[in-house]
């Protein structure tokens, strides 16, 4: 199983597709890992070079407790495989590390696509009053250090989502969310310290000059849909997309009506 080493962390990355053509790399979600794309990878791969990784903290990757830059992790990677520039799709802070790559190293990224995810600075929102309940409960279960009822919280805000009833959706979704993160649970003890962009991209997005898709699920949190509005209104010429029937995880609930969205997009921008 393909792993690079960087400093205090062993990075797991996967590839698909023929290294020739354009690469695309893939962000994961915070409550997710590099298995929330399998959906989309085969289609993305027919004209692709797919490349995805575990962010320290998730998944398969493992990391010391030291500082790091996930902006760096990711160039890594990228250098590690020999890829100059690539599209970069993020899903929540996924794409927010996305968007600070695009600012800090445009000449690495041809393209931007993100998925329920704000810049990074952009100011906190007051919940509403069914996300305040269930942020509530997550604080108890962090400070119990109950990590799997945290787990199971997360995945019942963000996923589920707190306007939706987990009965009405998709089974196979359902479970599937469940999976994505409960495999995080192995990392509940780790203390990530990660460098944030500084200044943040908040006040930077104005300099973005690649194509830009931004999505977002209709059902997805208050601060993730004011994010998505500000995106589309900050980013020069972004393309913008809802999903309906979704909450923070479009790509996972809806693959193939994403991927249709996506590879429409990208065939539009010769990308």
């Amino acid at each position: 199983m393909p792993h690079l080493d960087v400093d205090g962390a062993t990075l797991y990355y996967e590839t698909e597709g023929r290294a020739s053509k354009p690469a695309v790399l893939l962000i994961h979600a915070g409550i997710a890992h590099l298995r929330m794309w399998d959906p989309i990878v085969p289609a993305l791969a027919e004209g692709h070079f797919v490349i995805r990784f575990d962010s320290r903290g998730f998944g398969a990757t493992t990391t010391e407790d030291v500082e790091f830059s996930d902006r760096t992790d990711a160039r890594n990677v990228l250098d590690h495989l020999g890829v100059e520039r690539a599209l970069l799709i993020g899903c929540s802070r996924g794409g927010g590390i996305a968007i600070d790559l695009a600012v800090e190293t445009p000449d690495r990224v041809s393209g931007l696509v993100t998925i329920g995810s704000g810049p990074s600075g952009f100011p906190d929102l007051e919940p509403t009053a069914a996300e305040e309940a269930i942020i509530d409960r997550m604080d108890r279960a962090f400070a119990e250090q109950a990590w799997d009822v945290l787990n199971e919280l997360e995945v019942r805000l963000w996923a589920i989502g707190p306007g939706r009833e987990q009965a009405a959706l998709d089974p196979g979704f359902v479970r599937l969310a469940y999976e994505l993160n409960r495999e995080n649970l192995a990392h509940s003890t780790e203390r990530q310290r990660p460098e944030p962009l500084d200044p943040p991209a908040y006040d930077r997005l104005v300099d973005i000059a690649v194509p830009t898709l931004v999505t977002v699920g209709e059902h997805d949190l208050t601060e993730e849909l004011a994010a998505f509005e500000f995106l589309i209104t900050a980013i020069p010429h972004a393309d913008s997309v809802r999903f309906a029937d979704s909450a923070h995880l479009p790509s996972v609930e809806q693959p193939e009506e994403f991927a249709r969205v996506l590879l429409a997009w990208l065939d539009a921008h010769s990308l």
